[in-house]
């Protein structure tokens, strides 16, 4: 039961950033990437520090730890909450997230550099075919026909989805964010400094949306869009972020990121569910390819095991 539970736990921050890209779409329309973003973090680093709190677990930020923690919030808060708002708001959000779950690539290919995290040739096979899978996602039909000599058309005259880069930005944030909380968590609390970041990461953003914003500071939103957006705060934000620095932080580092291929599963059934989403084949083929990706890198360890004892 405890390993059950405790498998639940892990996917779970998965699951609620995947329904969260669907809830975020329509708020980045009407409210802007910025106001999102931080509504997204400030009240969530609230919400995950006064749990901290609660459980008596240690608020503070060690000296020793503040250097990585400001690097940590700058790239995982403030730069990757911005990127990831600017692409949902050029991209669905099941192509989004897909894109943006690219991450468990980088975050293996870092681990291996940094922390010696062991890659063998089946993780390495499986990085191969998530690679393919955000090919065939992010790049635009005419230049995969292109490539392939399957269509005629110039090069110059295939335009690229500005949105798609935005999420491969955020999803680059993410995977280098994912490394530095074990930098920064030598002697801090992984929750507490989760909680932390995510609201010294949100000033700026607010800082930038005043700078910008008309004399409707507050957007006109619907008790709906308000609701969405307590959801995409409080579960995609709190209980997902505190839940995978945690994890994180305490579990093998490149298997458990592959776990982050889950969301899309979540953002394409709410995506197609609540905004009418639909992805192109060559598109569901890329899915195809980043799912083979996460079971061949998740279970390499076993798969390379069972095939030299053979």
């Amino acid at each position: 039961m405890n390993v059950f539970l405790n498998w639940l736990l892990m996917i779970l921050p998965f699951a609620l950033w995947g329904t969260s890209m669907a809830a975020m779409s329509p708020l980045v329309s009407s409210g802007g990437p910025e106001l999102v973003a931080s509504l997204r973090l400030l009240p969530a680093g609230i919400l995950v520090l006064i749990t901290t709190y609660f459980f008596k677990r240690d608020l503070r930020i060690y000296k020793c730890d503040l250097k990585w923690f400001l690097v940590f919030t700058f790239v995982d808060a403030t730069c990757f909450q911005l990127f990831l708002t600017y692409g949902i708001s050029k991209t669905g959000a099941g192509l989004g997230s897909v894109l943006i779950d690219s991450q468990p690539l980088l975050v293996a290919v870092l681990a291996r550099a940094i922390f010696g995290n062991l890659i063998n040739p089946i993780g390495w096979l499986g990085l191969l075919f998530g690679l393919g899978g955000i090919i065939f996602l992010g790049f635009p039909q005419e230049f995969l026909e292109n490539w392939w000599l399957m269509s005629d058309t110039n090069l110059s005259d295939i335009q690229f989805n500005i949105g798609e880069i935005w999420m491969l930005a955020a999803a680059l944030s993410m995977a280098i964010g994912t490394i530095l909380i074990k930098l920064t968590c030598t002697k801090s609390d992984p929750v507490a400094v989760t909680g932390w970041h995510m609201v010294f990461g949100s000033l700026p953003l607010l800082t930038k949306y005043s700078l910008t914003a008309n004399s409707h500071f507050i957007p006109d939103w619907s008790i709906y869009e308000w609701g969405l957006m307590a959801f995409t705060s409080i579960f995609g934000g709190a209980l997902a972020y505190g839940l995978f620095f945690y994890f994180a932080n305490n579990k093998e580092i490149t298997g458990f990121s592959t776990l982050a291929f889950l969301t899309p599963v979540f953002a394409l059934l709410s995506g197609g569910i609540w905004l009418n989403e639909r992805l192109t084949f060559i598109q569901w083929v890329g899915v195809g390819f980043v799912f083979i990706s996460v079971f061949f890198v998740s279970q390499r360890k076993l798969i390379w095991e069972l095939n030299n004892t053979e």
